[in-house]
């Protein structure tokens, strides 16, 4: 896959699991109406929006209008899958959704995502910069020799803080040049990179 991202056709995510078996979506109940893709979009971008978002991507196998909005009237692509890119704070992001089998109701997903995860403010429980850190984008191929910061440090995507902050430990001690049984100098700045690219240093 070329590096640079698209908005079409779907560019997805460096480290972001594939579902398998796709499913309907439950958007609006048993008797409610799904998400069409121009509701979809248009709630994707307020949340984008309140989350003070820049550089904005979204990615789909849906051709685009020349309003650069996909086309809500094509039949459902073959990977239905639907891809964010962002920047936070200086920081990018993605987040991506393959779960539903219509495109719309991906991009709705990712929408209901980002509106929950602002709720944690909201809610006093945690920060915006804690609630996105595990989807901090992996950088393209090339800029880190192909490393992946999460297979580095053993952990998948998902992984909160303190679950990056302990395998770090852990690692880097196991690693460290002064260890004499299993040091590994070459090893231990890999691992250090890794946890300097999701954001932990300093911390």
């Amino acid at each position: 896959m070329s590096d640079q991202k698209t908005s079409y056709p779907l560019y997805w995510p460096d480290g972001w699991p594939r579902v398998s078996a796709r499913q309907p979506s439950r958007f609006g109940g048993s008797h409610g109406r799904q998400p069409s893709m121009d509701s979809a979009v248009q709630f994707l971008s307020h949340e984008l929006e309140l989350l003070k978002a820049t550089s904005t991507l979204l990615s789909t196998n849906v051709p685009r209008r020349l309003d650069g909005f996909p086309y809500s009237n094509r039949g459902q692509p073959a990977d239905p899958g639907a891809a964010v890119f962002f920047k936070l704070n200086g920081r990018e992001v993605s987040l991506a959704c393959d779960k539903w089998n219509r495109v719309e109701c991906n991009v709705h997903a990712i929408a209901k995502h980002i509106e929950a995860l602002r709720g944690q403010e909201r809610w006093g429980v945690g920060s915006l910069e804690q609630a996105f850190r595990g989807y901090t984008a992996l950088p393209a191929v090339g800029q880190t020799g192909g490393d992946n910061p999460w297979q580095i440090l053993g952990l998948s995507i998902n992984a909160s803080r303190e679950q990056i902050t302990d395998a770090y430990r852990t690692l880097v001690k196991k690693f460290h040049p002064d260890n004499q049984s299993t040091g590994n100098a070459e090893r231990f700045h890999r691992i250090q990179n890794a946890y300097d690219l999701l954001g932990q240093n300093g911390e």
